[in-house]
């Protein structure tokens, strides 16, 4: 019951205006929108540029109108780009939030220069400091703001005190 019987409808958003709310009304499927589908539409617009955000809901008509939506993608054919936009939530009166309609932001590396390399730096900080975070250490972070120490110990307790000197021996500091 993740498929919808009900209308779609979709605007995209983007650096030159909206494409305002259009209707998926022609898939490539015979039937659209079945759980575990996929289904491809064209529409016809001005060129927006650069897309940064959807709305996409359902009128809620229909029997079994609730609709689980995984992603969207929308392929540009001018810039040949690929805009992202996740989802993985319910569409749905009775189900999640009981919101029949998303806004979703574009997650796509191609939209955002310099994404690419931001998550490589991410990466290659995770991997220089997760030595730190290996079963046995306690962590503790000292606050600048209050002055004060957060211990988080291999059971898993936490300490606000934060005391310095730790029965469990390895303690490593985190300014934050």
């Amino acid at each position: 019951n993740a498929g919808t019987e009900a209308d779609v409808y979709i605007s995209a958003y983007g650096e030159r205006g909206d494409t305002g709310s259009r209707q998926l009304l022609r898939s490539q499927k015979s039937k659209k929108f079945l759980k575990g589908q996929t289904d491809i539409f064209a529409l016809e617009a001005v060129h927006l540029g650069h897309l940064y955000k959807i709305v996409i809901g359902h009128n809620g008509l229909g029997s079994g109108n609730g609709w689980f939506l995984d992603k969207v993608v929308i392929k540009d054919p001018i810039t040949d780009l690929d805009y992202t936009f996740l989802c993985h939530r319910w569409l749905d009166q009775g189900q999640d939030d009981g919101n029949i309609a998303r806004e979703l932001f574009v997650a796509d590396a191609n939209a955002f220069p310099g994404s690419q390399e931001l998550e490589l730096k991410t990466e290659e900080t995770w991997a220089a400091e997760k030595w730190k975070f290996q079963k046995g250490n306690t962590l503790q972070f000292y606050n600048r703001l209050t002055r004060g120490f957060i211990c988080l110990s291999p059971d898993s307790s936490v300490d606000a005190l934060g005391d310095k000197k730790n029965k469990y021996g390895k303690v490593f500091f985190m300014w934050m």
